[in-house]
């Protein structure tokens, strides 16, 4: 079922219970102020005739009776009937018996209660007790309300007539309400129908209302935000890795295929095996790279955390720096007495991976400096671990600031030097699965300094 169509039922059941219960309130007071305004009348009808009976002595029986038959204030099927203190009937409306009086036991009833008011089928009956000179006469009335039963059957056909046009009018206004309701949430549908893959870049617009589908709305764009970030990522990946990847093939593909075209001495052999050699390490550099760099994009929840040193991860990175290449040097500096602040270097982390992250800064910082050196500083303060990492190089413009982080993204400045542009966007993202900081400053030609800051 639809939301317009279970809002639009759900509004006229409330609204139908509503007005069901307000008829039927309307209805039995109504019912209750004719009853109570009847026996009013018939108890005053029964009061005067008995005091023209009884008080007044020149109306006999018989006269009262004529004087009540061509009375035009007579109730329809009125019948008084009049007992004294011996419980005989001294006057009657009409010579027949009342059968009621007898069948209902209303002579006894009224002597306990007094005044009694009872209904019996269509007639209401009113017993009264009529005290006059010690004698205590005993007055049963009885008479059929035929104006005030007419005018509550009119009352139950207008209620209902009343309340089957109300919900009628109710029922359309409610679907065309909840139509009018539910319209910007059937907009937003029809515009994210429209959204593939090709026009990421598109937006949900609900209006400049604050309500929950405003809300809705910029919640949606902040997740095609998302997922056009993540799709740009993915594209310039496949591109990237694609390009890098064709690079070392082609050249081990050009130097078998010139290997192959004639015969050669065993030293131009060796000399092409080793340029093949350095392709395929070159290659396999690149894709484990691109493993890592997966990795750590994936669900954090897969990788393991423990307590060690930091100091540790930083001197396994300078010696794997130094067994990879010998030229590259690593300078270690600190801040304040190592002695005392070694106790205190224990982080929760991965040591692997921030292993692998100071390498990545380690080897940068050699390979831009003509020196080929990078001076590494340790600190500490009250909730973080500082590592500072400075080289000599040719340094970053500000324009590439923005983009370092970005995989296989290269400054102008340095694509002339061999290298992957994956370092960067690994490092950074190792820092942030261990809800760290990372803090660059760089100027063309003067070198850059990398700050990782690590919690304690």
């Amino acid at each position: 079922m639809k939301i317009r169509t279970r809002l639009s039922l759900t509004f006229l059941l409330i609204v139908a219970a509503n007005l069901i219960l307000f008829s039927f309130v309307v209805y039995f007071i109504s019912e209750y102020f004719r009853q109570k305004d009847f026996y009013l009348r018939l108890s005053d009808k029964a009061k005067t005739t008995a005091r023209l009976l009884i008080e007044e002595e020149k109306f006999d029986t018989h006269l009262l009776q004529l004087f009540e038959r061509n009375n035009l204030t007579s109730l329809p099927e009125e019948q008084i009937v009049i007992y004294n203190h011996d419980d005989e009937i001294i006057y009657e409306s009409e010579n027949r018996p009342d059968q009621l009086v007898e069948k209902l036991n209303l002579l006894q009833r009224t002597k306990e209660k007094n005044p009694l008011f009872v209904r019996h089928g269509s007639k209401e009956i009113v017993g009264l007790s009529y005290p006059y000179k010690n004698q205590q006469f005993i007055i049963i009335a009885s008479a059929y309300d035929e104006y005030g039963l007419a005018e509550m059957s009119h009352l139950r056909t207008i209620l209902c007539f009343g309340l089957a046009f109300g919900l009628a009018l109710v029922g359309l206004s409610g679907w065309f309400f909840a139509g009018r309701t539910l319209q910007p949430i059937s907009e937003v549908i029809r515009q994210v129908g429209q959204i593939t893959a090709l026009n990421l870049n598109q937006r949900v617009v609900a209006g400049s209302n604050q309500d929950e589908i405003a809300q809705l709305a910029t919640t949606f764009n902040s997740m095609l935000d998302r997922v056009e970030k993540a799709f740009e990522v993915q594209r310039d990946f496949v591109a990237n890795a694609s390009h890098e990847l064709r690079t070392p093939l082609t050249i081990i593909t050009g130097q078998i295929e010139v290997t192959l075209i004639k015969p050669r001495t065993p030293e131009e052999h060796e000399a092409k095996w080793k340029m093949v050699l350095e392709s395929i390490k070159r290659l396999n550099n690149l894709a484990n790279n691109l493993l890592e760099l997966a990795q750590v994009n994936q669900d954090d929840s897969t990788i393991k955390f423990r307590d060690f040193s930091l100091d540790e991860a930083i001197y396994d990175a300078a010696k794997l720096l130094t067994t990879k290449s010998p030229d590259y040097q690593a300078i270690f500096s600190f801040d304040g007495d190592i002695a005392t602040s070694q106790p205190s270097l224990s982080v929760r982390g991965n040591k692997s991976l921030l292993t692998t992250a100071f390498l990545n800064l380690m080897e940068n910082g050699c390979k831009f400096s003509p020196n080929r050196q990078v001076r590494v500083r340790l600190g500490m303060s009250s909730h973080w671990i500082t590592v500072t990492f400075t080289d000599e190089g040719v340094g970053i413009s500000e324009e590439d600031l923005k983009h370092i982080y970005e995989p296989f993204f290269r400054a102008e400045n340095v694509k002339k030097i061999h290298g992957y542009g994956i370092g960067l966007p690994l490092t950074y993202r190792i820092i942030q699965l261990h809800k760290g900081q990372i803090h660059v400053k760089s100027a063309l030609g003067e070198g850059t300094s990398f700050a990782i800051h690590i919690p304690i």
